[in-house]
Formats: C-alpha cells, sequence, structure tokens
C-alpha cells in the first residue's frame, strides 16, 4: 500500500513537472514572406537610387524571408533568413560581392542573417537582448511585409540597417519604456574595430493608438565615420480608417558639414479591410555634397495595398525632384541630366 501511494505520488510529481514545463515552453514559430515586383522607370533606366526596386522594365525577384521563433520560461530566440536580391546584397553588407561596372551586382552571394539573437527576461519589466539586430533606427525596414509603400524612402536607405550588439530594455509601464545598449559598428556582424557605438531608445505611447519612438545612436558608421543620427519615429492610429506615420531624423558624420536631415510623412487610409491607399512625402537635405553646400531632395510616392488572404499586392507611382542634381537622374537619352525621376511599380508579397 505505502509502495503503491509513493508510485501514486511520484506519477502525479512527473505529471505536474510536465505540465509546468509545457506551460512555460512556447511552440517554435515559423514565419516569414516572398515578394516579387515589376518596375518601370520612365526615364527607360534605373534612376532613383534608393534600396531595392533597381531592376528596369523587369519581372524580378524581391525575396525569401523565414524567420523562426522560441521561448522557453524566461528564454527566447529570433533567427531571420533571407534569400534574393532585397535580402542579401542589396541590404546585407557582409558578404563577398561580385561588382560591375557600375558597382552593384545583386546577383552576388551574401550573408544573409537579417536577426539572429537570445532574450531574457529577467523580470517582467527588464529584459536583455545579445546578438545581430534589425537597427531600432527609423519607421521602414527592409522585409516588404512591415511596410505599406513597396520603394524605400531616403531615409530608410542612408540610415543603418542592422546593430550588433547587447541591450537591456526597461519597461516602466506599457506606456513607457527605455532601451539602451552597446554595438559594433554599424550593419555589422563582426566588429573589426571593435565594440564602438552606442545607443539608445525612448518608447512612449501617451494615448490608445500612438506609439513615438525617440532614437539615437553614435559610433562608426558602416563607411567608418565616427556619426551621430538622432531619430524620430512615431504613428497615430486616428481612426479606424486613418492612419498618419511619421519618420523625421537628422546624421551628422565626421563633423556637422556632412550628413542629412530628414522628414517623411505617411498619411493613409483604408477603405476596407482589404483595400487601402497611402502616401509618402519625404524632403531629404544633403549636407555639403554639391561642392561643399547642402543639396534637397522631394519625393512623393501614391501607393495602395490589395490584399486577398496572406497575399497583398501593392500598385505604386513615385515621383523625385532633385533641385541640385544631386542624385543624377537623367532623361530617356542617358546623358542629359535632369531634375526629376519617376517610375511605376507593382508588386506582390506573400506573408505566412
Amino acid at each position: 500500500m505505502k509502495l503503491r501511494s509513493l508510485f501514486t505520488l511520484a506519477s502525479l510529481t512527473i505529471a505536474s513537472a510536465t505540465y509546468a514545463q509545457e506551460a512555460t515552453e512556447a511552440p517554435l514559430q515559423i514565419s516569414g514572406s516572398v515578394d516579387t515586383y515589376f518596375k518601370y522607370d520612365f526615364a527607360k533606366a534605373p534612376n532613383i537610387k534608393t534600396s531595392f526596386v533597381t531592376d528596369q522594365n523587369s519581372v524580378s525577384l524581391g525575396m525569401v524571408d523565414l524567420a523562426l521563433k522560441k521561448t522557453t520560461g524566461k528564454a527566447s530566440f529570433v533567427g531571420e533568413l533571407s534569400f534574393g536580391p532585397r535580402g542579401q546584397g542589396q541590404s546585407i553588407p557582409n558578404g563577398s560581392y561580385a561588382l560591375t561596372a557600375n558597382g552593384d551586382d545583386v546577383s552576388a552571394s551574401s550573408f544573409h542573417i537579417q536577426n539572429l539573437y537570445v532574450n531574457y527576461a529577467f523580470t517582467d519589466k527588464f529584459t536583455m537582448t545579445a546578438g545581430y539586430m534589425g537597427t531600432f533606427i527609423g519607421y521602414e525596414v527592409i522585409s516588404p511585409v512591415a511596410n505599406f509603400n513597396y520603394s524605400t524612402s531616403y531615409l530608410f536607405s542612408y540610415g543603418p540597417f542592422q546593430n550588433a550588439g547587447v541591450k537591456g530594455t526597461y519597461a516602466f509601464s506599457d506606456k513607457v519604456s527605455l532601451m539602451l545598449g552597446l554595438f559594433n559598428e554599424w550593419n555589422s556582424y563582426s566588429a573589426s574595430r571593435g565594440v564602438s557605438s552606442v545607443g539608445g531608445q525612448l518608447m512612449v505611447s501617451p494615448i490608445k493608438g500612438w506609439t513615438a519612438y525617440i532614437n539615437g545612436l553614435h559610433g562608426l558608421d558602416a563607411y567608418g565615420n565616427y556619426s551621430t543620427i538622432v531619430d524620430l519615429t512615431t504613428s497615430y492610429q486616428v481612426t479606424e480608417k486613418v492612419k498618419i506615420g511619421l519618420n523625421a531624423a537628422d546624421l551628422s558624420a565626421g563633423s556637422d558639414n556632412f550628413g542629412y536631415t530628414g522628414v517623411a510623412l505617411y498619411p493613409q487610409y483604408a477603405f476596407s479591410p482589404s483595400v487601402g491607399l497611402g502616401v509618402r512625402a519625404e524632403y531629404m537635405n544633403f549636407k555639403g555634397v554639391s561642392g561643399g553646400a547642402d543639396a534637397s531632395v522631394l519625393s512623393g510616392t501614391l501607393s495602395a495595398n490589395i490584399k486577398a488572404g496572406g497575399l497583398t499586392f501593392i500598385p505604386e507611382v513615385r515621383f523625385d525632384n532633385d533641385k541640385d542634381f544631386s542624385q543624377s537622374f537623367l532623361k530617356s537619352d542617358g546623358i542629359t541630366p535632369t531634375k526629376s525621376a519617376s517610375q511605376f511599380s507593382l508588386a506582390a508579397v506573400y506573408a505566412f
């Protein structure tokens, strides 16, 4: 009888331990996306030199993105791989490139880890993260799933893409949190010059539907300059149908006479859960690039999002104006400089 009682107690203990382990161990999460696009530049040659959507009059590849996430108790990890031009040679600078005469071969193989980091939640309020992470700077990201527009802004293209390092985040409440971290030089998974950057992010969410991030990063950028970038990223869900986003940033590289200041506004309207229309209006001022003087660019992008299950079609028209000729826009003869450039694109993005 005693032996049977001990056996029953042991069985209950094992069952309880198994249940507790299962309760704190979440299943492996798999998510990602694939995308493809057609783009036609009205100058009949690639003219707008922001990231991605580079091919002219071609049905081309974006990327395959595959993300894995696992949580066990207080520990978790994220691993995200990308394959294709958008997620390799066009965004990840840590690899071998077979450069063509114009300095860009998107078919070249490259390092293609988007994210690889571990998390540990010491308390409900304090979390540490270490590894290679998509940057906390800016409004837009590499994966097209999280962007309303398919083409990218100048602010995105000239800012950091990734930050490798260690950071700690403390949530004072669900409305305020603070992150501080130490990082390698920008966009580098392995520090050739040692840990060289310090950064932080203050998140505030004063009212329902409105969240703002004030970001700062100082250290070696991807070109070996000591740079400082201050960035504001915010979005406000005004109504169920209306959303407004804003990104403003200032970067000083080497000295106050080199870098940029820019702002982009993102108003969007949802006609239904399946159809939305959005505009990106951007002003970018490049410091000291035109014979030592500043040069500015205005860009307007009109995009629609048409959803069918996991698939989103993004037809888009974009117009850029460069009054200082700093972007080297050309007319259709490929020789004559011009102040304006325009393009049409149609992208298909499937998220899973």
